[in-house]
């Protein structure tokens, strides 16, 4: 198994894959965005952490040139890693922001989808010092981390907006409408929290992350069952490029054999 660091065709970002951009991995959770050129356009997958939108801003104008706006940005999912830069800058580029159909009520806001999918971190800590507030001030809350009237629900049985030569899969588990992108051509995969490259599943790891392949932590994750699915019809693909939303992108001969051997010891693990 090897690991691509090629050169980028501009500072910051490196192309792991024909098209496909990795600013990062930023910060301590190490987060990544992917921009993804398809033809003459090209769409953001994935926004970071709040604080990382002028990251994006930068890579996509260090790519595509500035006043460059992508044709869609999509989300995996609605976990504020992954979308927290997604409401500004959908106002800033005047798009939409595309997901799977499971996941617009927590995109909304809506408290009891909230509830419904909420992991076991949200049930034990976070949901009851919110709710402390009041209810009033709780439903406020949510509604204003969700992305509002920028959400937009895509049809998960036809290509990604923005992304006519991938296909969408279906990734339950960390959350309802996980999904993770697929290009068939040349199978890159870009996989969001349902496969990572960096080791945080457990408590410690999160704390001092090391390398290596890992579901979602099983404490951000709705459903764990269904994530151990998820993982096994990745797996299924056997993709040359393993592009997660944590830790740094895989690629080479090796990627797929790993990722086979990953999902049959945590399905042995049950």
């Amino acid at each position: 198994m090897t690991r691509r660091r090629s050169t980028a065709p501009a500072p910051g970002a490196r192309e792991i894959a024909p098209g496909v951009y990795c600013p990062g991995p930023w910060g301590h959770t190490r987060t990544n965005v992917y921009l993804v050129r398809s033809g003459p356009h090209w769409t953001l997958v994935d926004t970071g952490w709040a604080a990382d939108a002028p990251r994006v801003e930068r890579a996509a104008a260090s790519l595509f040139g500035p006043g460059s706006r992508p044709a869609a940005v999509l989300l995996t999912h609605c976990h504020p890693d992954h979308a927290g830069s997604a409401r500004r800058l959908a106002r800033k580029w005047g798009r939409p922001v595309h997901l799977h159909p499971g996941e617009l009520p927590l995109a909304t806001g809506d408290p009891a989808a909230i509830e419904d999918a909420a992991a076991p971190l949200d049930r034990r800590l976070l949901l009851p010092v919110m709710r402390a507030a009041g209810r009033r001030r709780y439903e406020a809350m949510l509604a204003g981390a969700g992305l509002g009237g920028a959400a937009r629900a895509f049809d998960p049985r036809a290509a990604p907006p923005g992304l006519p030569d991938w296909e969408c899969v279906h990734t339950p588990g960390h959350t309802p409408g996980h999904t993770a992108y697929f290009r068939p051509a040349d199978r890159v995969l870009i996989s969001g929290d349902a496969l990572v490259t960096v080791r945080i599943a457990t408590v410690r790891g999160m704390l001092v992350p090391r390398p290596g392949l890992s579901g979602a932590p099983w404490y951000t994750t709705w459903d764990r069952p269904a994530a151990r699915e998820s993982v096994e019809r990745l797996a299924r693909l056997r993709p040359s490029v393993l592009a997660g939303g944590h830790g740094e992108p895989m690629t080479g001969p090796g990627t797929a054999a790993a990722l086979e051997g990953f999902a049959a010891r945590a399905a042995a693990r049950g």
